[in-house]
């Protein structure tokens, strides 16, 4: 298909006012067909239907997340960035839109309140943790010196970024500046629903979240920029197969970064926190990580009582 006969299928797909208000709405939110209906009030077909039209025109992305299926604009492809102006160009003081965007905020008022109840039942155990380390302020000032000298090095943008295991999605936050595209994977769906809460809450438009495993991600070979695997790797009883993964999605020249305990014999972290590993050697590390085709740009240690946490940062060969 010529990029003309995309933009005018995108525009076909476009000019009938059910699926120019689905565009709005998913231009606002990451949302379910259940969600859908619920704003419109109109039925399942129906709905359906207009959402098949719309992702066939390339103006929505489809996402499955276990039995669920989430709809968002299209952050890539030829019609992406029409089906962005569109939204933009449509007046939100429209009475049909002010109503449906009215409706969506309550429906992601319900999804925050699930979201922020699981993550306030679980507080106390992620404080607990951080009690035991260097500020996280710290760790965040340095990680994104990191990307940043990275980034000034290559003098090169970050086009696509994926945040591994990315919990509450803050390391989303913290470096979707300095990405186009970002993206946040894990497999807890409780966590995700508060990631994606989260950064739809600060309109952080480049940023999305799925679900998906550390051992088998849902990308292509050769399609990341940058991965950061942020104090997730002691979840895993395989790391090495972990970052094996993450090199097979990174580009040649792309960056790693990892953020992780050192050593320690916190044995609370493993029996009450699923820890797998009581944190990593540095020279562990940049072993796994050389045999994996990376090429090691430094090891940074920030000493800590009784947890010293450690930001590696390697380089796709």
């Amino acid at each position: 298909m010529s990029d003309m006969e995309q933009l005018l299928q995108g525009l076909r797909a476009a000019g009938e006012e059910t699926r120019l208000r689905l565009l709005v709405l998913c231009g606002h939110a990451e949302l379910t067909v259940s969600e859908i209906i619920q704003i419109l009030g109109q039925s399942q077909p129906r709905v359906s239907r207009h959402l098949k039209l719309l992702c066939e025109a390339g103006l929505l992305d489809r996402f499955q997340e276990g039995s669920w299926v989430f709809y968002r604009l299209a952050s890539k492809g030829e019609n992406a960035l029409l089906a962005r102006y569109l939204v933009d160009l449509t007046e939100e003081n429209d009475p049909v839109v002010a109503m449906d965007l009215e409706r969506l905020a309550a429906v992601r008022k319900a999804r925050q309140d699930v979201a922020f109840a699981y993550f306030k039942k679980n507080a106390s155990r992620w404080n607990e943790i951080r009690s035991l380390h260097v500020d996280e302020g710290e760790v965040e000032a340095r990680l994104l010196k990191v990307i940043k000298d990275h980034k000034a090095k290559k003098g090169a943008q970050i086009v696509d970024f994926l945040d591994i295991g990315t919990g509450t999605g803050r390391i989303l936050e913290l470096l979707s500046s300095e990405a186009e595209y970002a993206v946040g994977v894990d497999n807890s769906r409780e966590m995700l629903g508060y990631a994606r809460a989260a950064i739809e809450d600060k309109g952080l438009r480049n940023c999305q979240v799925r679900q998906g495993d550390m051992y088998t991600l849902p990308f292509g070979n050769n399609s990341q920029d940058l991965v950061v695997i942020h104090q997730v790797l002691h979840y895993a009883d395989r790391p090495k197969e972990v970052l094996q993964e993450a090199r097979r999605v990174m580009r040649p020249g792309a960056l790693l970064v990892i953020v992780d305990f050192g050593p320690h014999n916190v044995k609370s972290l493993q029996e009450e926190h699923a820890h797998q590993q009581m944190g990593f050697a540095a020279k562990d590390i940049e072993r796994m990580c050389s045999e994996l085709g990376f090429s090691i740009i430094s090891t940074e240690t920030l000493s800590g009582n009784p947890l010293t946490v450690n930001i590696w940062s390697a380089e796709a060969t």
